[in-house]
């Protein structure tokens, strides 16, 4: 008897796209399923919204969280398989059908997880960004997965229940997934990721949002979580070559430190100059930002700046490209309705990026140290270099050399997560009583049942 599906969507001020959300699924081409969205303590529109649809509506008085959320929708499900997807998330016609036809051919499959896909609905820098980030990371993953994803993820109801669900004591979005995972892996299920089954991301990504979710809610939870159970498997985020990455980024910045004692910081002007240049493609989008005159002025002081050090240093190639690409930014968002402009754009663009790169390698002292440094970005760059790849592939390279800046922060920031989770862990171990460990409880920590 083929399984039946039950769809769970956590909403929490989800009325910007709960719509498409549900429309999407009003498309799907497998017959029958259950749809159930909880209302997390919504001060908007949402409850409203899902009862204009044919699906079943949870609410919570208050605010408890993504994971208290599902766990309550889970336990009013009816089919035999629990399907996650966020309020911000639309299926593809054949989502459910795969989903089902997985579960149905492999009686020893308990969780199946899928994939963003590479089309984002937010059409900006950081939102394209992130999103292809996170596709790229899951079509890299194994397929036999180490943990699963609530983004769009499937389980048996049953195994959901025998694992006590999502731990609920993570209030707001953060990693209850990663570790509902880690308790499966733990007691042996089988969790297999379909590079396929892929969802359309609606989310639109900050700059501030990016940092403080992949820090607060990712970065030192996760390590706390890697601590708690003892394992980190080479897969997703985790790969050896990220943790490498993280190191060399460290290294790298411990070096540019030391060259600008050594020297003055001035001699690191050329370096802040091509980092600002790469940046141009998410400079270019200063019309499209809740306070564009901030940003234009933040722009503007940054070029300031930059020129008026690099002429009392004499650095006078730095400061036409400087100039120019601001111009050309101008021009694009001004005048941006023939596609030659663009293109003109864009390879303007490229083009002065690799002139400030041999400008800066000209003006940038003859050190060791320089070239320590360009032996750890060419080590950094080709650790990543499948990735930049991809998105070359996929966006084009000034949307990849604009990225890199982003992705070396990525590392960065992920390393002072690891350092503060790492440290709140000890913390937490020493100040708060111990719990008698049961180890036969599929859901105690691999450290205590030890």
């Amino acid at each position: 008897m083929p399984v039946s599906i039950s769809v769970i969507i956590p909403a929490c001020n989800a009325s910007a796209h709960l719509t498409r959300c549900l429309d999407a699924l009003s498309y799907s081409n497998k017959s029958s399923f259950e749809t159930i969205v909880i209302d997390d303590g919504s001060t908007d529109n949402t409850i409203e919204i899902a009862e204009s649809f044919a699906v079943k509506v949870l609410k919570n008085e208050r605010r408890m969280g993504p994971a208290f959320a599902r766990n309550l929708a889970a336990k009013q499900a009816t089919g035999d398989i629990l399907f996650f997807i966020d309020s911000d998330v639309c299926a593809k016609a054949d989502t459910l059908a795969k989903i089902a036809q997985h579960f149905d051919s492999d009686e020893n499959l308990a969780a199946l997880m899928g994939s963003y896909d590479t089309d984002p609905y937010s059409p900006d820098f950081i939102s394209q960004y992130r999103n292809l980030m996170h596709s790229y990371v899951h079509q890299t993953g194994a397929v036999q997965a180490s943990t699963f994803w609530s983004g769009c993820g499937a389980i048996r109801r049953s195994i959901f229940h025998d694992h006590s669900g999502f731990s609920e004591d993570y209030a707001r979005p953060a990693i209850e997934d990663i570790e509902l995972g880690y308790r499966l892996v733990r007691s042996g299920c089988k969790i297999m990721l379909d590079r396929s089954l892929l969802v359309t991301h609606l989310k639109k990504w900050t700059f501030i949002g990016l940092v403080k979710t992949d820090i607060l809610d990712r970065g030192i939870p996760w390590t706390e979580l890697i601590l708690r159970d003892k394992f980190m498997p080479n897969d997703l985020n985790l790969q050896l070559s990220q943790r490498v990455s993280v190191a060399l980024v460290f290294l790298l910045i411990g070096l540019s430190g030391t060259l600008a004692v050594m020297n003055g910081i001035y001699m690191l002007l050329p370096l802040f100059a091509t980092v600002f240049l790469m940046l141009a493609r998410w400079w270019g989008e200063i019309g499209s930002y809740k306070r564009p005159r901030r940003a234009l002025a933040v722009l503007s002081l940054t070029i300031l700046a930059i020129c008026t050090i690099a002429y009392r240093q004499h650095m006078y190639g730095l400061i036409p490209p400087l100039l120019i690409t601001p111009i050309l930014l101008l021009l694009r968002h001004r005048y941006n309705q023939s596609g030659r402009l663009t293109s003109m754009h864009r390879w303007y663009g490229i083009f002065f990026i690799c002139a400030s790169v041999l400008v800066a390698a000209y003006y940038l002292p003859s050190h060791h140290l320089i070239f320590a440094c360009f032996a750890v970005v060419a080590l950094l760059a080709l650790l990543n270099s499948q990735f930049y790849i991809f998105l070359a592939g996929k966006r084009g390279i000034a949307f990849m050399l604009c990225a890199i800046p982003f992705h070396l922060l990525y590392h960065f920031y992920n390393g002072l997560s690891f350092i503060a989770g790492i440290a709140r862990h000890y913390w937490m171990a020493a100040t708060l009583p111990a719990t008698p460990p049961n180890p036969k409880d599929p859901t105690t920590p691999l450290n205590q049942a030890n």
